[in-house]
């Protein structure tokens, strides 16, 4: 009997072991930049690593004359020591991965069309290839990284823009005879390249069992540069960033849900987490390598007074949210700096109106109406631990590889909401 039970709970342990899901954690290292109660340090790490089986460290950068992998902040990351005192952290948790992350929309150079055109030189050169896979490898074995993590900066899509009369009607018959605007002429090229980048990289990490992923960007065209069913066999998951598809930046006067998880009515087809999976899966992705990204905040539009906060997309908007007191960004709030708000009576100075999302398909978003000199209004789509509790369900029953946690300094890294520190990491990972 004895030896039955035992069995049986070792089979127990394995089929356990077999479907656990990745849980891959973002940590943006210039969140120690932030000042007071926002500053993010190694030591807040603690708490939400136990729950990870990766840490991306972001991010590095590309030398736009060598073209080899380097440093984005030398003075944090190699002079005060961060990046080794970061892959240190796997002597206390053995069973983690730590990534070094390159680009992610932090590495920016140019502008315009010629904006971090670099991640598109470096690709058209076999000599610029060979450049990056050899500095990335020498990067990662001298500071103990298990891996690198692509993020890579291609061109975004253009941002929806609002359009009546005349100027709609003409806009749509030039979509027909000239398509949309094109912000890559070499873009079929450059797929194709990539993809060999990822062949060389791998080809160069296997004989030391490093690791590499890929991070795909909000508002990068997977039709256009990705190949799923050639790059899937070379990358070990491949997270989908389906969020930030209307920030404030993009569309300062057209505000919506920045990442439902289901097509809404008058959108883009590819503007939710569905169809960005549905297009890896469709073109030849194994479901468990991709991650779905969460994310830990909100984007924040100024909301003027005759605006109306529940007809979707919402017009008379003026611009970004004022910055918040941790992040001081405007328009986005992490996760803390908007329950502290929502949680207080609405008849209180400065008090947010939740409203939740009872389809399961588009969000929570949270606002407040402007005084009579038109100040301080606000409109935020924004991502909580109920929300993110849903995106992971929907990730166990499309029995996709896991989650990424977009990122850490921003979740609520102090417990200030409800004395639970992580509580949108903790959501998700609870949810699978």
């Amino acid at each position: 009997m004895r030896t039955l039970v035992f069995s049986l709970f070792i089979l127990t342990v394995a089929a356990v072991s077999a479907n656990e899901k990745l849980v891959v954690c973002n940590y943006e290292a210039k969140a120690h930049l932030r000042q007071g109660q926002g500053q993010f340090g190694l030591h807040d790490l603690d708490e939400a690593i136990r729950y990870c089986n990766y840490l991306i460290y972001g991010y590095a950068a590309i030398d736009d004359k060598t073209f080899k992998l380097v440093p984005l902040n030398e003075q944090f990351d190699i002079m005060k020591d961060n990046y080794r005192l970061v892959t240190d952290l796997k002597r206390r948790y053995p069973k983690l991965k730590v990534l070094l992350s390159v680009g992610g929309n932090d590495d920016v150079t140019g502008s315009g069309d010629e904006l971090n055109v670099k991640y598109r030189n470096i690709l058209e050169s076999t000599t610029h290839r060979l450049a990056f896979v050899n500095s990335a490898h020498t990067l990662i074995k001298g500071y103990d990284f298990d891996g690198l993590d692509l993020a890579w900066e291609f061109p975004e899509t253009k941002p929806k823009k609002i359009k009546t009369g005349l100027k709609k009607a003409w806009n749509s018959f030039k979509s027909v005879f000239a398509g949309e605007h094109v912000v890559d002429a070499n873009a079929e090229q450059h797929k194709e390249q990539f993809t060999a980048l990822v062949k060389e990289l791998k080809a160069a990490f296997r004989p030391d069992n490093l690791k590499l992923s890929l991070t795909v960007l909000p508002n990068v065209n997977s039709t256009v540069y990705y190949d799923p069913r050639n790059l899937a066999p070379h990358l070990d998951f491949i997270a989908l960033h389906a969020f930030d598809f209307y920030t404030p930046h993009r569309n300062e006067h057209l505000a919506d849900f920045p990442s439902p998880v289901y097509e809404l009515i008058d959108r883009r087809v590819d503007e939710n987490v569905d169809a960005w999976v549905k297009y890896w899966l469709n073109n030849g992705a194994p479901a468990n390598k991709l991650v779905l990204g969460i994310p830990t905040y909100g984007r924040t539009w100024h909301l003027q007074g005759e605006a109306k906060i529940d007809e979707f997309p919402i017009t008379d908007l003026e611009g970004p949210g004022e910055p918040g007191p941790l992040t001081k960004e405007a328009g986005l709030l992490s996760y803390p700096e908007i329950c502290t708000k929502v949680t207080t009576r609405t008849t209180t100075p400065g008090g947010l109106t939740k409203i939740s999302d009872g389809t399961k398909r588009r969000g929570v978003y949270a606002y407040r109406y402007p005084d009579k000199d038109d100040k301080g209004g606000v409109w935020i789509g924004y991502e909580d631990p109920e929300t993110a509790a849903i995106k992971a369900q929907y990730v166990k029953n499309k029995g996709l590889g896991g989650i990424a946690i977009d990122d850490l300094t921003l979740d609520d890294f102090r417990g200030v909401c409800n004395n639970n520190k992580f509580a949108i990491l903790k959501a998700a990972v609870a949810a699978m």
